[in-house]
């Protein structure tokens, strides 16, 4: 048998994005997986079960027997063969269950018998996630620099020409306003962390003078930044991102309205411009106490006026109501959470100057 893969390997195999082939029934990998996981259960969410009793109540041999009793004959062959070929395509993969015991030995002695040798990961799941919550704990160390900036100015895409920033928003699969949902569903509160610790190892975060990163409230749609990093965050030096409203209501435009009707249209063709309305509309209602009645009104009446207008008119029915929630809603909110930063504000400027602060500082990556 090839020999373990122990935690000094672990920071390799995430930046080098091994392929891993994960055992555990479903519904573990479900509430948690890593981004080159790919699961193929030895046992199923209601053979486990089955198992688990089997171990409480009659212990660890009468538990095994089950187990080889429930995934014989056909059920076997037919697992065999998709861990040899997904193995076969990926040379590279190693093998893993929750804690690195039964279920990975027996998937790793079958595909020997087979003649295929794949390593495992010692531990398993349970070892490489700790490995990751305290890439997680020890990036919060470090020294962070948060850009800050009025709704729609860019922020996302200025870290973007950054080598030494994490989006947290990327990892989120959610751009982090009550408009924020994307065509896919965010991943797991687990997967989001793990990703974010997989992005980290990948920056090799622990360099002077630190980590970029977008100013961001402890949400992100469903998900938490973990609290270390949201701790650091908020202590962290600000670089102040100034645009102005017109340019402000362009971003948003296309980030939130054509990028998504195209986002939407490739997950429904012919359904786009009805989803991406209702979507708007019930990311509307989600502010409605806030914005007031008033506002609330007007914002849904000139978006339900821009998905029936005629193309010639429609942008510009899009710029009104975005316009509208940026005076209204945004900017206030905003300028209220400015004034108890300022303190913090090391720069600001427009996003040349901010982007020619980042990478000035002293250490920072070119």
């Amino acid at each position: 048998m090839p020999a373990d893969i122990v935690q000094a390997d672990f920071a390799r195999l995430f930046r080098q994005d091994t392929p891993l082939l994960d055992v555990r029934s479903p519904v573990e990998f479900s509430r948690g997986a890593f981004p080159t996981s790919h699961n193929t259960p030895l046992l199923s969410d209601a053979e486990r079960e089955q198992v688990g009793k089997a171990y409480r109540k009659q212990g660890g041999e009468a538990a095994l027997a089950l187990g080889h009793r429930l995934v014989g004959g056909e059920a076997r062959a037919a697992l065999i063969r998709q861990w040899r070929e997904f193995a076969e395509q990926h040379p590279q993969a190693l093998l893993y269950c929750f804690r690195g015991g039964q279920r990975s030995h027996i998937a790793q002695q079958w595909l020997a018998e087979s003649g295929v040798a794949v390593p495992l990961i010692a531990g398993g799941y349970k070892a490489l996630r700790g490995f990751l919550l305290k890439v997680l704990e020890e990036a919060a160390e470090d020294a962070f620099l948060v850009i800050a900036g009025k709704t729609g100015s860019g922020k996302t895409n200025l870290l973007g020409e950054l080598s030494d920033s994490l989006d947290i928003e990327g990892a989120a699969g959610h751009r982090g306003s009550a408009f924020g949902s994307l065509t896919t569903p965010q991943p797991t509160q687990i997967h989001f962390e793990n990703e974010l610790a997989v992005r980290l190892l990948k920056l090799d975060h622990a360099f002077p003078p630190g980590l970029i990163v977008e100013d961001e409230s402890r949400m992100v749609g469903s998900l938490a930044i973990p609290p270390a990093l949201f701790n650091a965050m908020k202590q962290a030096p600000i670089a102040l991102l100034e645009v102005d409203i017109e340019s402000r209501v362009e971003t948003i435009l296309q980030d939130y309205v054509l990028a998504n009707l195209a986002a939407w249209e490739r997950h429904s063709p012919g359904e786009g411009e009805s989803l991406l309305a209702l979507s708007l509309l019930a990311s509307l209602g989600k502010i409605s106490r806030r914005l007031g009645g008033e506002g609330y009104q007007s914002a849904g009446e000139l978006m339900r006026k821009a998905f029936a207008a005629r193309d010639s008119e429609r942008l510009g029915l899009h710029r009104q109501w975005i316009r509208l929630l940026l005076e209204q809603y945004y900017d206030p909110m905003y300028e209220y959470q400015l004034s108890r930063k300022l303190p913090r504000v090391r720069f600001r400027g427009s996003r040349a100057e901010v982007l020619r602060f980042c990478k000035d500082r002293p250490g920072a990556r070119r």
